[in-house]
């Protein structure tokens, strides 16, 4: 191998996996102060993902649902940013679903708000979300990702602001 092509074969490896570096700052869980609940809204969303297998709009697709999800629990004027870090993603394969007609979505990471003020970190919530993949139909043509990305958020309402974001029904992915 030539010098030039060792070189950029080695800043490549060093790029890819620096981009799934953690964002989260790690620690024990810490809950939101009860005034702060009250009062946040999000900000800026990051994500970090461990080695997953999933589409390349796996980034986007949470950014996107879980804000849509802080957006309806997080309404207050104190901006937060939120930082993700998923560290599996599993979602239920279209073949199974067509032959079983049932399965099941999850998600376990670390969401961490923090405060761009200060950079501190005021809320850390580790979770593990598992989903209902919908039937034949929703598991063969559905968007998976959307499906167990809402699903997080909305855990993540849950824990960090005790609020559902959402009424059960047609227009929410997830259940009760």
């Amino acid at each position: 191998m030539t010098r030039p092509l060792l070189v950029a074969t080695a800043l490549l490896a060093l790029s890819a996996t620096a981009a799934c570096a953690p964002v989260v700052e790690g620690g024990p869980p810490l809950d939101l102060p009860p005034g702060l609940a009250e009062t946040a809204s999000i900000g800026t969303i990051t994500l970090s993902t461990g080695w997953l297998q999933a589409e390349d709009d796996v980034g986007d697709t949470f950014i996107e649902e879980v804000g849509e999800e802080m957006r309806t629990c997080a309404y207050g004027t104190w901006p937060l940013d939120l930082r993700l870090h998923i560290e599996d993603l599993d979602r239920e394969g279209r073949l199974t679903m067509a032959v079983r007609g049932e399965g099941r979505h999850r998600a376990r990471g670390i969401a961490e708000l923090v405060d761009p003020r200060s950079g501190t970190v005021v809320g850390r919530y580790p979770l593990d979300v598992e989903v209902d993949a919908g039937g034949r139909v929703a598991g063969i043509f559905g968007d998976r990702q959307m499906i167990v990305a809402e699903a997080f958020g909305r855990a993540l309402c849950d824990a960090a602001f005790s609020r559902n974001p959402r009424r059960p029904g047609p227009h929410n992915a997830t259940p009760g």
